[in-house]
């Protein structure tokens, strides 16, 4: 990997991180606007505590580089979750928040998909080295 996509890979694990945890106390203190969505979609209280287990787990591996590409993989099913639940589901905008969670979700699915693109050679798996 050169120094460029090095950086583009930091910065993508850290922004996709930031997003996940950062989000965390509002799932894990049962906020008004995380229990309506998993109320929603029917999956209140596990799914909220579940799927924030889950996200804190990729948020911890996207910032340790042997394991950010794993992070990036939770990261990308959590959000394509997410991003389907808003497009079929809850909508764009749920209670007025003006897309904020949405756009947050297709963020990080972007930042987890380059993560794990320009990171692919550290999946034990593919072994592309």
């Amino acid at each position: 990997m050169t120094k460029t996509q090095n950086r583009i890979a930091w910065v993508a694990q850290i922004v996709a991180a930031v997003i996940l945890l950062q989000t965390l106390f509002f799932k894990f203190t049962a906020s008004e606007e995380r229990v309506y969505i998993f109320s929603k979609l029917g999956a209140e209280p596990l799914g909220r505590i579940g799927s924030g287990i889950v996200e804190l787990i990729a948020g911890v591996l996207l910032l340790i580089p042997r394991t950010a590409w794993a992070g990036a993989v939770l990261a990308l099913g959590v959000m394509a979750g997410a991003i389907l639940s808003h497009l079929t589901v809850l909508g764009i905008d749920v209670l007025g928040d003006g897309g904020q969670l949405f756009i947050y979700a297709l963020i990080t699915f972007v930042c987890a998909a380059t993560v794990l693109v320009l990171r692919r050679r550290d999946v034990p798996l593919l072994n592309l080295r």
